[in-house]
């Protein structure tokens, strides 16, 4: 029989939510620290931030697989990999990148039913959130806020699946932050209906959106239809964003339908 991986270390969280849904939490050993799901993961050591990890620490937990996550952790994978240790980055910007993460974990710890079963029921939520009707609002999605930056690609594609129009859409497909920044003046002219923010673990400033020339000539300002999602709903490229964050973004999109 194949050996399967028992001890994994998880540098970012929707791994370590993943895994706990599939029922193989027992075998996450450490977690990062800003790990927020499950609230029971939160008991397993603490062995990175999202760009610094403890290499000692981690070497004590003797893990056989460690998962990160995108480009940001490639200097970390590489430290890891120099210690002799097991390292999978995953990359994904997209709801499809999300699905195959986690068949690809199911995959690593021989547990492919499961992993199809997590499948299932992200894809079923997917369907009962899509809007069929013709009304969408515009809607701004704010993931950060000097600079500002809009949203990235998975974040776009709930909008438009809670049927809403992200009025940066074409900007999502861009992997990296730094090409999804954006001028002020550039939403004055999208004009949208509704403007979210989720700025990366940071709180919500109203003061900070409304002082910006030209904002209070935007129909979401001029109605007060601007409002946080915590980014820890929307922001995690696993699935608290789809069973969570997306009624959340389709909650906000119906309350501004005509």
């Amino acid at each position: 029989m194949p050996k399967y991986k028992e001890r994994i270390i998880c540098l970012s969280e929707e791994t370590t939510e993943s895994l706990y849904r599939m029922g193989m939490g027992d075998r996450v050993v450490g977690v990062s620290s800003h790990t927020v799901r499950p609230a029971e993961a939160r008991s397993k050591p603490k062995i990175s931030s999202f760009i610094k990890v403890k290499v000692e620490e981690i070497m004590d937990l003797k893990p056989d697989l460690i998962l990160g996550f995108s480009d940001v952790q490639a200097e970390l994978a590489q430290t890891l990999i120099k210690a002799g240790l097991e390292v999978y980055i995953f990359n994904h910007r997209t709801i499809e990148g999300i699905l195959n993460m986690v068949r690809t974990l199911a995959g690593l710890t021989g547990e492919l039913g499961k992993g199809e079963l997590l499948v299932e029921e992200l894809e079923s939520n997917l369907a009962d959130y899509k809007y069929q009707g013709k009304s969408r609002p515009k809607v701004y999605f704010e993931e950060w806020l000097d600079p500002i930056i809009t949203g990235i690609g998975w974040v776009s594609e709930l909008i438009e699946i809670a049927g809403g129009r992200d009025v940066f859409s074409e900007l999502a497909r861009e992997s990296k932050a730094e090409n999804r920044v954006i001028k002020p003046s550039q939403v004055v002219e999208k004009n949208p209906d509704l403007i979210l923010a989720s700025w990366c673990g940071k709180a919500f400033n109203e003061k900070k959106l409304l002082m910006r020339e030209g904002w209070d000539t935007i129909t979401a300002i001029k109605n007060k239809e601007y409002h946080e999602i915590n980014s820890s709903l929307i922001l995690q490229p696993g699935p608290a964003c789809i069973l969570e964050g997306l009624p959340c973004l389709k909650e906000r999109i119906d309350s501004v339908r005509h």
